[in-house]
């Protein structure tokens, strides 16, 4: 049914949306959203995921609350047992839900999906009732590894993964890792990295003070703080000066848990508002953070606009983005001493790297990371599957 301002209209479902129910939950979803505000009437469905009681683990029926309605904003919270047990049926039983839900407004005109193997399995079937097309994202952290766990559901997710009228992989690494498992390819794809709140660049600077990494860090372990701090020590053997600073907050026993990790010339700063930690990553020789699993690891862009050169980790994270560019280390965790080598080049080779960076960040390749480009490939992708026939 056409809106009365002739935007078509979309409905978005995510479990990775700022709601009532979960304000923290990260804005990487509702800033691609807001990003096609301006060329669509978008509404979101935001889940929220509740244990049923212990006594309905072994057959729990699925039971949806509507907890808000904030605007275009609904957010839901089904029961669920954790650890995938009845993941595809009580998920597929939430998209007939969404189905009737949808059937009481002006029908949409797209769903999006913003994962495969979670919110992808209630779209599509919301989808199928519905008869309009739907839209994935792939977020290769959690849809890698529902895919390693769940062996028996590829076939089902791969037929949901090729009828999705167009596929949005946040990194080259998520898209092959995905369709490698699933033994299928996208029917259409369109890589789309996560958005930067600001995207302002600026040029690196000689110089630098050290070493840099940053989370909260209540995940110093998911991002790999023992492995950093072990390297640094040994670097310091042959680069007495080197430093490894770790920025970011977190509780009292986040702190002391870090600190017990760290040895030899590895300091914290605590947490910085996001608004100065730019002019603090440009102060820096390097950033490093060998996560164990990302789905994108916005942070590597951000120092990366900030003029700071990255190590990343392979496999995930932002690899597939910088296979030829000096100034990103890819660092195979696999690898006996890779994390220290590239520690050891990022101080070392600073001034080439930022040399090289400088470059960059004047080329096209860093303009597909603002804003703006994210937002238009986000909604010319979007536009082609609306006008996708089921």
């Amino acid at each position: 049914m056409p809106v009365a301002n002739d935007k078509a209209r979309i409905v978005h479902v995510s479990a990775d949306f700022p709601d009532a129910y979960a304000a923290q939950k990260t804005p990487a979803i509702a800033r691609l959203v807001e990003l096609s505000d301006h060329a669509f009437e978008n509404h979101i469905i935001s889940l929220n995921r509740r244990n049923p009681s212990k006594f309905r683990y072994a057959w729990p029926n699925l039971s949806v609350e509507r907890v808000a309605q904030d605007g275009p904003v609904t957010t839901l919270a089904y029961t669920a047992p954790p650890v995938g047990l009845h993941h595809w049926r009580l998920l597929n039983n939430l998209g007939h839900q969404l189905a009737e839900m949808l059937r009481t407004v002006p029908r949409p005109d797209l769903l999006v999906g913003h994962k495969l193997t979670v919110e992808g399995i209630c779209v599509a079937r919301a989808a199928q009732l519905l008869g309009v097309p739907y839209a994935l994202s792939v977020q290769g952290n959690t849809d890698t590894r529902i895919l390693r766990a769940r062996p028996d559901l590829r076939g089902r997710l791969a037929r949901i993964y090729s009828e999705a009228a167009c596929i949005f992989p946040f990194a080259p690494w998520a898209q092959r890792s995905v369709e490698e498992m699933l033994g299928v390819s996208a029917r259409s794809a369109t890589l789309l990295p996560c958005a930067m709140a600001r995207d302002t660049i600026i040029p690196p600077r000689q110089g630098g003070d050290g070493l840099v990494t940053a989370f909260h860090l209540r995940n110093a372990k998911l991002k790999n703080l023992p492995a950093m701090t072990a390297a640094m020590a040994n670097l310091r053997h042959s680069l007495p000066n080197a430093t490894l600073s770790v920025i970011g907050g977190g509780s009292a026993s986040d702190v002391a848990a870090a600190e017990a990790m760290a040895g030899d010339g590895t300091t914290f700063e605590g947490a910085i508002d996001n608004a100065a930690i730019a002019r603090r990553f440009n102060r820096a020789s390097g950033f490093v953070m060998p996560s164990s699993r990302e789905s994108f690891g916005l942070v590597f862009i951000e120092a990366l606009f900030a003029g700071l050169p990255i190590a990343y980790p392979a496999g995930t994270a932002v690899d597939g983005y910088f296979d030829d560019c000096p100034f990103a280390i890819r660092v195979d965790m696999r690898q006996p001493g890779a994390l220290e080598n590239a520690m050891r080049t990022l101080l070392e080779d600073e001034d080439d790297l930022k040399a090289a960076l400088a470059e960059w960040q004047k080329s096209p390749a860093a303009q597909r990371f603002t804003r703006g480009t994210i937002g238009d490939r986000f909604v010319s992708g979007l536009r082609d599957a609306i006008g996708t026939k089921r």
